[in-house]
């Protein structure tokens, strides 16, 4: 069984999953898209069937056959497009994918055919085009978004499914900076066993310390400490924190590769584009003809 409390999808192990859900403006806006969609895809099916219908021999051709077509081809742009798009593309119809939208389960997984259908329908008899009530139903349909939480229409409470956010934006994380008592040491420390990936471990903890919780934070802090100090020299001096100690280490890793990359630069520029010393005569291309 999921929970969803507030904004939060919980699900049955109690694990919250880390989605957006979306609301009114942007679901309005990637149905907008999907409407134009299906409008172009009508058309197609109308073209189609009138060039098949005109093919037939007349004596099979009647109103009744024309108004059976009609109907089959609404069912298959209304409901049977929207079922199958989001069934093969896990949840994401054109609108949604330009939207930077998915449908998914309450629990988190992929929707299966019968959530698919089931919002599509019901959409189809009741959110749009709604076949029941068209104007009550619209007005019913935008109230329960609305007074959603999680911005769920009447097809997401019936099918168990939520609309997300795929697009979701990341905030830029502070990196503590180099403690100035610790800049001495860490200018003479040796760091080259220190590896990238350790130093990306480094770099993930500080800058989300602030999010973590003890006994998580204080382990995860004391882990790091101790494998950049067994790969570290000389040690820190005594009493050092250890959030200072690894702010000291990843600065000080930081400033050398910035150095090293200057250096770089500076050398490759010496080499490709030598400089003529100042004052040099210009030195013709051909050889100058004597007197």
């Amino acid at each position: 069984m999921t929970v969803l409390g507030g904004e939060r999808v919980v699900n049955a192990e109690a694990v919250a999953l880390d989605v957006r859900p979306a609301r009114l403006g942007s679901r309005a806006l990637a149905l907008g898209f999907d409407i134009c969609v299906q409008a172009v895809l009508a058309l197609l099916l109308l073209l189609l069937t009138s060039v098949t219908l005109r093919a037939l021999p007349p004596s099979w051709v009647d109103d009744a056959l024309f108004d059976a077509t009609w109907r089959i081809a609404v069912v298959i742009v209304v409901l049977g497009y929207p079922t199958v798009i989001e069934t093969m593309t896990n949840g994401r119809s054109p609108g949604k994918m330009v939207v930077g939208l998915r449908v998914i389960r309450e629990d988190g997984g992929p929707i299966r055919v019968r959530h698919a259908f089931t919002r599509s329908l019901v959409g189809f008899a009741i959110e749009w085009p709604g076949l029941l009530f068209p104007l009550v139903t619209w007005v019913v349909s935008l109230g329960t978004m609305l007074g959603s939480a999680q911005g769920r229409r009447l097809g997401d409470l019936a099918a168990g499914t939520i609309v997300v956010h795929v697009r979701r934006p990341y905030p830029w994380l502070h990196v503590p900076p180099m403690p100035p008592p610790l800049a001495g040491w860490a200018a003479v420390a040796d760091l080259s066993a220190v590896s990238d990936d350790l130093a990306l471990s480094v770099r993930q903890y500080l800058s989300r310390a602030h999010l973590l919780r003890d006994p998580h934070r204080s382990r995860l802090r004391h882990e790091l400490a101790s494998e950049v100090s067994a790969k570290t020299h000389p040690s820190p001096p005594p009493g050092t924190p250890p959030d200072a100690y690894l702010s000291a280490v990843l600065a000080e890793r930081r400033r050398r590769a910035e150095g090293a990359l200057s250096a770089g630069r500076n050398l490759s520029h010496q080499v490709l584009l030598p400089a003529e010393p100042p004052g040099a005569p210009i030195r013709s291309a051909s050889p100058t003809p004597g007197p």
